[in-house]
């Protein structure tokens, strides 16, 4: 155990005291944020929403450095780097999946909902079973999501300093989860929003310069740069610049792709986390404002992901990568370490901690408030629990969420995050996404087409992932290496396809329909009021409450 700890020679980068320094001051900084803005007692709606109180631009700014994780920094630029042209297919899917929030959810449940997504689905069908459902849904996808977020935090700290070993990345990933839970029982959304935009303005700004630095040195050329990534990796060569490097040796690799895709363009819109940051807004037209602000923000920060991952591939080169902790996790870090040395190593892996940060504390309210609002308030006390019970069992749920992805966050620390998060995307698509447009579109849609819709996607996304390559059997052909979850001697997997998207979301939306008109519930008036709420926003609160 202590042997791990020890600062490894050959993984050392910079400085390792200016580093964990330059970090240590970041954590430091964002948790006196969080105290400052947070004082006072926590009603329900404080601790999920932050009051409603946040402008479209704040919010939007908030969306933006939520929904920029670790995926978006550390692991575009990895894939990016290493897969040239189909990693920076990840930034393309998750740009493009924000039009999906945009034109067909976000205003509408804003207005419909009040703290959790449950509080959409359930308003026209029955409520116990269709919280419970959509309560498991959410529990899931926020789990897939914290994994790679843990992950992400497990390779960057291990690389600012300089040690190695699986037991290392272990400890490091249990410290990123007590300070994730402190940041949620401090600060609850309202703390956490604050923390969020901080972070988005810094991300976004640290990509910036790094992007310009990059260019600098070839001239502000884009081909230049392209030039240099290919010649820096000469075992894919050009192919670094076409489609297909990852996604075209084979058929099922092509297949995977479409899956893949699919997952990304369909699953923001069926995130909680992200349906979540529509309720601390006071009114629709904020909503609206809110992801308008979000997509200038992360198209842009995508676009300098180009840059970035090239950049990586380019002047540290694939070997390095591979070979630092994190794997290509590492890409961006090491990068700005070419680039200014240990100071700027420091101050890009402190921004991306609190990125980290930042998102897991997010999801961990998320959580929690799915816990104590859907499943502890409205299933098991009927809606007759206090706001103090609710606050104080939304507290506990942070603690265990918290235990939980430290777990998860262990098995899966070699993974590429980027990729971690297209699972979570897939089972949000299928099982989160129908369900929402069933229920704000779909007059006749009731209960059972509820039920069979969220279950029926989460159980066969769920299914197919246990079953697939990720989780074992994954070996790379050339190296030998074990890339799967589980280690090498255990391998159970039978479905081809890294991600489930292709199968899941389709049957989602199949159970839908089916469970619907097999059933003759329908509430024509209840379908009416709800079309009210969702384009006017009238009475919500009150319903929810009552």
């Amino acid at each position: 155990m202590f042997t791990a700890l020890m600062p490894a020679a050959d993984n050392t980068v910079g400085n390792p005291a200016l580093n964990i320094g330059i970090f240590v001051l970041f954590v430091v900084a964002t948790l006196g944020i969080v105290i400052k803005v947070s004082a006072g007692k926590k009603t329900a709606g404080e601790m999920y929403t932050g009051g409603a109180a946040f402008s479209g631009k704040q919010n939007g700014i908030a969306i933006a450095g939520d929904y920029l994780s670790a995926a978006s920094f550390l692991g575009i630029a990895g894939a990016i780097a290493l897969q040239g042209y189909d990693g920076f297919l990840y930034s393309i899917g998750f740009l493009v999946a924000w039009l999906v929030a945009l034109l067909l959810v976000a205003e509408l449940m804003r207005n419909t909902g009040r703290f959790t997504m449950a509080d959409v689905l359930s308003y026209r069908l029955k409520q116990r079973p269709v919280r419970m459902a959509a309560a498991s849904s959410a529990l899931a996808v926020s789990f897939f999501y914290l994994l790679a977020q843990m992950a992400g935090a497990g390779g960057l700290v291990s690389l600012l300093l300089g040690i190695s070993g699986s037991a290392a990345q272990n400890l490091v990933i249990a410290v990123v989860g007590v300070v994730m839970v402190m940041y949620v029982m401090i600060g609850g959304m309202k703390g956490t929003t604050w923390v969020q935009m901080i972070k988005a303005v810094l991300l976004i700004a640290a990509a910036a310069i790094m992007t310009f630095w990059v260019l600098g040195k070839y001239g502000f050329s884009l081909s230049g740069l392209f030039d240099a990534a290919v010649k820096e990796n000469p075992k894919a060569g050009e192919k670094l610049l076409e489609p297909g490097l990852k996604y075209g040796k084979s058929t099922t690799t092509k297949i995977d792709f479409i899956s893949l895709s699919l997952a990304l363009v369909l699953g923001t819109a069926g995130l909680p986390h992200v349906l979540q940051r529509f309720y601390t807004v006071p009114t629709s037209r904020q909503a609206r404002k809110s992801v308008e602000w979000a997509i200038w923000l992360i198209g842009g920060f995508y676009l300098l992901t180009l840059v970035i991952g090239f950049g990586a591939g380019a002047l540290v080169g694939p070997e390095k990568i591979n070979a630092a902790p994190g794997k290509a996790n590492a890409a961006a870090p090491l990068l700005a370490y070419e680039l200014g040395g240990s100071p700027l190593l420091g101050i890009v892996s402190g921004i991306a901690f609190a990125t980290i940060l930042a998102v897991v504390a997010g999801l961990t309210i998320t959580t929690s408030a799915t816990f104590a609002h859907d499943l502890y308030n409205q299933v098991w006390k009927r809606g007759q629990a206090s706001q103090e019970d609710e606050v104080k069992v939304a507290r506990i749920a942070a603690l265990v969420g918290g235990a939980i992805a430290v777990g998860g966050g262990m098995l899966a620390k070699d993974q590429n995050v980027a990729f971690l998060v297209a699972l979570a995307f897939a089972v949000a698509a299928s099982a989160n996404l129908p369900t929402i447009l069933y229920s704000l579109f779909w007059k006749r849609f009731n209960t059972r087409g509820a039920l069979w819709s969220i279950y029926g996607g989460l159980g066969t996304a769920l299914g197919l992932i246990i079953f697939s390559p990720v989780v074992s059997g994954k070996v790379d052909p050339v190296t030998g290496k074990n890339l799967a979850m589980l280690p090498k001697s255990i391998d159970f997997q039978w479905f081809p396809l890294d991600n489930p998207g292709l199968i899941s979301i389709p049957v989602g939306f199949a159970l839908g329909i089916i469970g619907t008109l097999t059933s003759k519930e329908y509430d024509e008036a209840k379908h009416a009021e709800m079309e009210v709420r969702s384009l006017t926003g009238h009475g919500v609160a009150e319903a929810i409450d009552h």
